[in-house]
């Protein structure tokens, strides 16, 4: 038996999440706007003939900027969970930790419309927790009645992560409202990076409440603290 398959990539994901620091740990968990850019001959509108019929899709996708690749050579079965704190380590198959033998992912999503956009198919979908450019695998419709199990139990991921309250400093409102007069920047960005912050993205293991972290979102840097169970805005500003 070959170890090894090859599988075609047939998109390409664009989101808002310019970097890998911030993105939710889950998808669903921010309603922020994505889509997938149809790769030929996968662009054909004829092979989404009935996905408006589904409100949610599955996406399976390819962890891309892992910096280990070899994942078959330098295999580790334990990880250390964020919801763990950081420090507990699990079995790399009871986790969804990205560092698998396997850089696959999976995330089920809203699926907002399907439209041609020039000379691109766009598949647009709410909710997805994947880094600008990954490589889009399969795309799925989601099944009710066999994909959602009410009853089903979920380890030490049970419940839904706490979320945090999100402030600004008197400084980064002056910087928001700024980009909001020179149209950098949208309300319902906004609304999305105070939904991404307030899912706390600081490491678990970082406890220093002085350090100030950065995060690229769409189209801005914002800088921020973690303050007990409040996450400060510190600036935000331009990405140049």
């Amino acid at each position: 038996m070959n170890d090894d398959i090859v599988v075609p990539v047939i998109g390409v994901m664009r989101s808002a999440y310019r970097g890998k620091f911030g993105i939710p740990r889950q998808p669903n968990l921010v309603s922020s706007m994505a889509y997938v850019v149809m790769q030929a001959p996968y662009d054909d509108l004829n092979a989404f003939v009935g996905l408006e019929q589904f409100s949610h899709i599955w996406l399976l996708w390819q962890f891309h900027e892992n910096k280990r690749r070899n994942f078959s050579e330098d295999f580790q079965p334990l990880i250390r969970p964020p919801r763990l704190g950081g420090n507990q380590k699990i079995g790399v198959f009871a986790s969804r930790s990205m560092y698998r033998p396997a850089p696959i992912g999976l995330s089920v999503v809203q699926f907002v419309e399907i439209k041609r956009v020039g000379q691109e198919t766009r598949v647009y979908v709410k909710g997805a927790d994947l880094l600008d450019g990954t490589p889009i695998l399969d795309i799925k419709p989601y099944l009710a009645y066999v994909d959602a199990i009410f009853d089903a139990k979920s380890g030490y991921a049970q419940i839904a992560p706490e979320r945090y309250a999100v402030c600004w400093s008197q400084e980064a409102e002056q910087h928001r409202d700024k980009l909001l007069i020179k149209n950098v920047i949208s309300l319902s960005v906004l609304e999305e990076i105070e939904q991404v912050l307030a899912l706390n993205p600081k490491p678990a293991y970082q406890q220093n409440q002085d350090k100030v972290y950065g995060l690229h979102y769409a189209d801005v840097n914002v800088r921020f603290k973690v303050l007990q169970q409040t996450i400060e805005i510190v600036g935000i500003a331009f990405w140049e």
